[in-house]
């Protein structure tokens, strides 16, 4: 009988299962800044992502909409969002698209502490920045790709991403630099500027957003 002799990497996981882990201790680690700073601002974790998510969304945005990107009920989330209201952070008011519907802002002394909480958090942005340019391009565009794996399954939330907003025109000067075009400011898209999350984003329709996610993975 044959034996295979081992060597010393015969244990090493799978580079797809090293890079998961990898995510997963950055994200407990910018999950430790955030409870930090929601405990010195007498605020819960949740009602903390909940003023993240509110921030530069000038237009407001829907109860529903917040408790999927929370990935909770919409009960659990309207319990955080008047919590929110009664300290003064949030308001709610009519939308702008539908006088018949609800939409949440944040109010001014709202803004000023997502402020503060965003300068609580630079130390992850610090980190990336330090980074050589190609490393942060390629870690970019490789977590771009592995979003789109996710999109796939219906894993992922909705984003404000460039490849589902109707400004973006996929591969309009193929092999170029910049092989893709944002309609909004009339200008060639580098892969390095794509956006996952843009104030200015537009919703696509669902077939042309799909077909951009499955083109970039």
């Amino acid at each position: 009988m044959d034996i295979k002799p081992e060597t010393p990497w015969d244990g090493t996981p799978d580079i797809s299962a090293r890079i998961i882990v990898a995510i997963g201790r950055v994200s407990s680690v910018m999950r430790a800044g955030v409870w930090e700073f929601a405990t010195a601002e007498s605020l819960n974790p949740t009602q903390a992502e909940i003023l993240h998510l509110l921030r530069d969304r000038t237009q407001g945005v829907r109860l529903t909409w917040l408790a999927s990107q929370l990935s909770v009920s919409k009960a659990s989330a309207s319990d955080s969002v008047s919590a929110l209201v009664s300290k003064g952070l949030v308001r709610k008011a009519r939308a702008q698209d539908d006088g018949r519907a609800s939409a949440l802002w944040l109010t001014a002394q709202g803004e000023v502490l997502t402020e503060k909480m965003s300068k609580a958090l630079s130390f992850a942005d610090d980190a990336a920045a330090a980074l050589e340019r190609k490393v942060q391009e390629e870690l970019l565009i490789g977590l771009f790709k592995l979003i789109a794996q996710l999109q796939k399954g219906e894993r992922f939330p909705a984003l404000r991403a460039c490849l589902s907003c109707r400004f973006f025109e996929a591969n309009r000067f193929p092999g170029s630099p910049a092989p893709h075009h944002c309609a909004l400011v009339k200008a060639p898209l580098p892969i390095s500027f794509l956006r996952i999350d843009c104030a200015e984003h537009q919703p696509t329709d669902p077939v042309n957003e799909r077909q951009n996610w499955e083109a970039f993975a």
